[in-house]
């Protein structure tokens, strides 16, 4: 299986492509541009949709479901947006098919069938979101309004990559509404610390938290909140966006309160969200030429036990073996499975669950079984020793936390070896062709320096970070003063 791979150093967009599809996480559908998630693929996504889930109501909110379809009128209403999302947008004009009269077998769509107002198919929620918390608010004893939606989008993409970029994509949406506009920001902030402390700690990927520049930011957004993950080819991915609205959605949608001095006031808004390119991220940031490398705390499989046998007898004995220690792995919530099937060799199974990335393999053979030990072979450094049976879910229990602070500390020390500053256009563009990830520059300041950058290099500022040192200096491009370095990168 992995011997089949594309290696990363050959090239690492086909080996990113062919391992989505063999590990099976994903593959194209019959809709262009769009993906089946497969089961193994989707048990990562209910893994970060479940602890975010538990996060997000943790800090206050709770889920609601709205609309698929936005009608244009309000659609349109916050201009900023539309025009942001106007070029991605999957239009509805018609509501019936009929039989073709020219093409017997074949349907059309019905002339007569025409709607009286378009429906755009949602990229984002926030029109029809405000449209309704209009009925909902009055006073500000209704306020806050701390809501999620899990749902799915759709941007029409003509250049597509699996989890990474597709026509339509599962994600979560938060949208909330304050009284005042420093609840809004701190809300913002908040829910962008809720997704670097996921992907950290869950993830085990480092990002760097920022806020994006005026030209980067959400369309109908005053600030932009951002974490930004580097991914193993030296390219930024931005890994989610928290934004403060200010009252742009509720002034387009005239949503008022009567403040607690009686006054009438618009009111304050975010918007938040994280899709299914999280698995992308996963993906580029872990794995290797041999397939998956996953986190524990988000694999769907924490060990497999895998049986060694010639006999019957022989793999009836391993099987009771493999039932006491799923009973242990049970009581400590370790997630297992015994892999049975007299179809596959043990190697063609341990293939697979190196592909698939599983963190532990167990394997028990006869001579295990006199010896009352088994192999234990870890996923992420390829090791294997033989461990007795005594003590070994403790073992394991121990050795997911190891593996899980491993690959973060493995992702930090790549990411950091990854940023450098440099003071010339001719070092930027150097860095960019030869070492890649984060180059720390100064900037004047101007989106049209940004610009020129983004056209002569391909690299956009992925964010001013929030922990950034104010010092004197001049732009990498235009040598006008700057009080601070940004964090320019390739992206996807």
């Amino acid at each position: 299986m992995s011997k089949n791979l594309t290696s990363r150093a050959e090239d690492y967009s086909k080996w990113y492509n062919e391992l989505v599809v063999k590990a099976d996480l994903a593959e194209n559908s019959a809709v262009r541009g769009c993906m089946v998630i497969k089961p193994y693929g989707y048990a990562i996504w209910e893994k970060m949709q479940a602890e975010l889930d538990r996060m997000f109501k943790e800090t206050g909110h709770q889920n609601a479901y709205f609309p698929l379809f936005v009608p244009k009128s309000l659609f349109e209403a916050e201009e900023k947006n539309a025009e942001g999302f106007a070029k991605e947008c999957a239009v509805v004009t018609h509501y019936r098919l009929q039989n073709d009269p020219d093409n017997p077998g074949k349907l059309r769509v019905d002339p007569e069938a025409k709607l009286e107002e378009e429906l755009v198919v949602r990229p984002t929620s926030e029109a029809i979101i405000w449209s309704t918390y209009k009925g909902w608010i009055q006073s500000y004893r209704d306020l806050p309004i701390l809501i999620n939606q899990w749902a799915n989008v759709v941007r029409w993409e003509m250049r597509t990559r699996l989890f990474l970029r597709t026509a339509e994509f599962l994600w979560q949406e938060g949208h909330t509404a304050h009284a005042t506009k420093s609840e809004a920001l701190a809300e913002a902030q908040l829910m962008n610390q809720v997704y670097a402390d996921f992907a950290e700690n869950f993830m085990a990927i480092p990002v760097i938290q920022g806020v994006k520049t005026e030209s980067e930011r959400f369309a109908g957004a005053e600030e932009t909140y951002c974490i930004e993950a580097l991914m193993q080819d030296g390219k930024a991915l931005q890994a989610g966006t928290s934004h403060f609205l200010g009252q742009n959605f509720a002034k387009a949608f005239d949503v008022k309160f009567t403040n607690n001095e009686g006054k009438l006031d618009y009111v304050w808004a975010t918007s938040w969200g994280v899709s299914t390119r999280l698995v992308g991220a996963l993906i580029m940031t872990h794995s290797d030429d041999k397939g998956l490398v996953l986190p524990p705390n988000l694999a769907p499989i924490h060990v497999v036990i895998v049986p060694i046998h010639k006999t019957d007898e022989q793999l009836e004995e391993i099987g009771v073996v493999a039932k006491n220690l799923i009973n242990e792995f049970k009581k400590k919530g370790i997630s297992y499975k015994y892999d049975d099937r007299t179809t596959h060799r043990p190697g063609a199974k341990f293939a697979q669950y190196e592909l698939q990335g599983v963190p532990l393999r167990i394997a028990i053979g006869p001579k295990d079984l006199e010896n009352k030990t088994v192999e234990l072979a870890r996923r992420d450094t390829l090791s294997k020793e033989n461990m007795p049976l005594e003590g070994l879910v403790d073992k394991i229990d121990d050795l997911l936390i190891e593996i899980q602070d491993t690959l973060y500390k493995k992702a930090l020390d790549f990411r950091n070896s990854h940023i450098t500053e440099v003071d010339t256009f001719e070092e930027f563009k150097t860095v960019l062709e030869t070492k890649t990830g984060f180059v720390s520059a100064h900037w004047d300041g101007t989106p049209e320096t940004e610009d020129k950058i983004k056209e002569l290099t391909k690299a956009t500022i992925r964010c001013v970070p929030l922990d950034q040192k104010k010092e004197a200096g001049s732009c990498v491009f235009t040598g006008k003063t700057s009080n601070g370095r940004v964090l320019f990168a390739k992206a996807y």
